[in-house]
């Protein structure tokens, strides 16, 4: 079962791309369903600049509001935290 994070803030793809070290892990991506003669098929997604990523207290960035599926980045390092929080404003609140 998903677990959700207790905060998390959404953030274009785009603004997420300035970090140099960041590299996305686009197996993870939601995928898109249809159906085809009443069964599912699953097509892949493709990552757009405006699409809507997920930044979670842990500096994990997800696909969606669980902090542990559809992870796209997950290398978190100081220089990533500090990018978090010096370019991208992000702060997790104290209540």
């Amino acid at each position: 079962m998903a677990t959700l994070a207790k905060y998390c803030k959404a953030y274009y793809a785009k603004d997420f791309r300035r970090f140099p070290g960041w590299r996305e892990n686009l197996e993870n991506l939601h995928h898109e369903g249809t159906w085809n003669d009443g069964a599912e098929v699953v097509l892949p997604r493709e990552r757009l600049d405006d699409d809507v990523l997920f930044l979670h207290e842990n500096f994990v960035v997800t696909d969606g509001l669980a902090v542990d599926e559809n992870v796209i980045f997950d290398d978190v390092s100081d220089a990533w935290k500090t990018f978090c929080t010096n370019e991208l404003a992000f702060e997790v609140p104290e209540d």
